[in-house]
């Protein structure tokens, strides 16, 4: 049973997102979107009219390319668990990440739930608890890593003219923070760097209950993170794979365009697609339905695309990144939950 907001673990109030904001969110975005249908009709119309007539081949493409996403999100995974000394297959993972995908998609509040889930699967075939908690944050890190890089590029490509060029502030300060992140990191490998932020740190905790918990919650992560992978270089195969996960989705949704002989705003295309992806990472909605597809409908819009084939190229991408994915998601969710646990195999 879900624990409500104000109810107590372990004698300390706990805040949890309620219940019903997620469906009040859902209520309000099909409201826009209902709103937007009847407002942008026509446009509509010929959106549906491209992806009808979209050729079979070249979505046999998109396909492919939206599955190799997948292979390649599944593949940090598991180096980041092989460099935790344990060996897993590829298969194993990407059934067990398709699950977790699933219920991240369709259920309210669902992303918190998948993880606990994803989670859960770890330490049901022996997995450390701590070695699963670092596998899965680390993930998640080196995605927004990519996905910080994917955009630098896109910065770099996109034109500066026009009113496109409004969304090159937001960028600029999202990967400012991106790299201020990095040059942090890179900073406390300095010894007299690392002893001042640490006595900063420490003398934050010793002021203040709340900080002082968060501060060993971190620490004994960070720890398990370290283990992982010493030095730089071991990092640099888990953030490729990271980045290629990206790059096939954005192949993803150029073999959806291709299919229906529209032409990419090939200078923004990849600020449009990484932008969109924050709006979408939120959850304010199950799967995000709606928020992507305004988002980078909109973004498409922005940097030069006519509006009917920026929704049906916007459409057909989340048709094979998002809803073909939720069967085979939840096959593979009952499939892993029904599975007897056991012992992984050491490496």
């Amino acid at each position: 049973m879900s624990q409500q907001p104000g109810a107590r673990k372990n004698g300390k109030h706990r805040f949890r997102w309620p219940r019903w904001a997620w469906w009040l969110l859902t209520v309000l975005v099909a409201v826009l979107t209902v709103f937007l249908v009847f407002s942008q009709r026509r446009e509509l119309e010929e959106a549906l009219h491209l992806i009808a007539r979209a050729d079979p081949s070249r979505l046999a493409v998109a396909a492919v390319c939206e599955a190799v996403s997948l292979l390649c999100l599944a593949a940090v995974q598991r180096r980041l668990l092989l460099a935790g000394g344990t060996r897993w297959s590829l298969r194993r993972w990407t059934a067990i990440m398709l699950g977790a995908n699933a219920m991240a998609g369709a259920i309210p509040g669902g992303a918190a739930m998948a993880t606990a889930w994803n989670y859960e699967q770890l330490r049901r075939r022996g997995v450390e608890g701590s070695l699963a908690a670092a596998v899965l944050a680390v993930a998640g890190l080196l995605s927004v890593a990519s996905l910080g890089v994917l955009m630098v590029l896109g910065l770099f490509t996109a034109g500066a003219k026009g009113t496109a060029a409004l969304v090159h502030p937001v960028a600029g300060v999202l990967i400012a923070l991106f790299l201020s992140v990095s040059a942090g990191l890179l900073l406390v490998r300095s010894p007299a760097v690392r002893d001042r932020v640490r006595r900063s740190w420490t003398g934050l905790g010793r002021r203040n209950g709340r900080i002082e918990r968060l501060q060993k919650g971190l620490a004994h992560t960070v720890s398990q993170v370290r283990g992982l992978e010493p030095g730089v270089r071991p990092w640099l195969p888990p953030l490729g794979l990271a980045l290629l996960n990206w790059l096939f989705d954005v192949a993803c949704l150029l073999a959806c365009m291709w299919a229906m002989d529209i032409d990419p705003p090939w200078h923004g295309l990849l600020l449009a697609f990484s932008l969109a992806q924050i709006p979408g990472s939120l959850r304010l909605t199950p799967g995000s339905l709606g928020v992507i597809e305004a988002s980078m409908a909109a973004l498409l819009v922005l940097y030069g695309m006519p509006t009917g084939p920026a929704i049906a190229a916007t459409l057909l991408y989340r048709i094979f990144s998002f809803w073909l994915l939720q069967p085979i998601g939840w096959a593979s969710w009952l499939v892993v939950s029904r599975q007897k646990a056991e012992e992984p195999a050491a490496r």
